[in-house]
């Protein structure tokens, strides 16, 4: 896992194996424009979406952008801006607004060779987000996350993240959030695309597990665990394995 921690710079990982090997190689272009930590446009046209980070959204219409939204987009675009770079593909390759999907990789000789989602999460412009249509080659970054994490690198320093304690949620919804809480009993799910619902001890959270996730139904009951979702109406999704990681006890 050090080796693998330090493939950020693709060309110092020789001794590892690349895990962007089984990506499939996508478009080429060069970086023209900076939308957000986790979003850019190419000289093609084409927007792209970073897939496996989760960065804190832009200003859109009458909706403020989140905090620390200039300091992610600022680390993307020094990185970026104005950089050849190869997309990757891993599964779906486009969504609804033709965005390409894609790990975004530099390829110019203009500074070092750089895995840009991973860049983020290392430097703490962006957290790990996992979906399952493009799951492939996330894992690492959970160990970036948590290093830049420890080190209050980026925005874990400024207090724009922190981890909620599951029995201590903020009154709001509709956000991502990261949260720790001990496991409690599974029941089945009335709710779409959910196959069960796994409580959590002295919280009123319900953890919503997902299809793709279904192997955290089996999760122990009294399992310390640190869940990533979407927090909606008391109940966080959790849409694949990667988003549940579990603590010792």
């Amino acid at each position: 896992m050090a080796i693998l921690i330090g493939l950020t710079g693709l060309a110092a990982c020789s001794a590892a194996r690349d895990p962007l090997a089984d990506l499939a190689t996508g478009e080429h272009g060069r970086v023209v424009r900076v939308l957000d930590g986790d979003a850019l446009v190419l000289d093609t046209g084409q927007s792209v979406r970073l897939v496996g980070i989760e960065a804190p959204a832009a200003p859109y219409r009458d909706r403020e952008g989140d905090a620390g939204y200039e300091e992610a987009k600022r680390l993307l675009d020094d990185m970026a801006l104005g950089r050849e770079v190869e997309l990757r593909y891993g599964g779906l390759t486009r969504d609804r607004y033709d965005r390409a999907l894609a790990h975004v990789v530099t390829t110019d000789a203009l500074g070092p060779r750089l895995w840009l989602n991973a860049e983020m999460i290392r430097k703490g412009g962006a957290r790990v987000r996992v979906y399952p249509d493009t799951a492939t080659a996330n894992e690492p970054l959970l160990a970036l996350e948590s290093a830049a994490r420890a080190g209050g690198r980026g925005l874990w320093g400024k207090g724009v993240w922190p981890i909620h304690n599951a029995a201590s949620l903020p009154g709001d919804a509709g956000r991502f959030l990261l949260v720790e809480g001990v496991s409690g009993d599974m029941q089945s799910s009335d709710e779409r695309f959910a196959v069960c619902d796994v409580s959590m001890q002295g919280s009123a959270l319900v953890l919503e597990v997902q299809k793709a996730a279904a192997e955290l139904c089996q999760l122990p009951e009294g399992a310390r665990a640190r869940a990533r979702g979407f927090l909606r109406d008391g109940r966080l999704e959790i849409s694949h394995p990667l988003n549940l990681e579990k603590l010792e006890n």
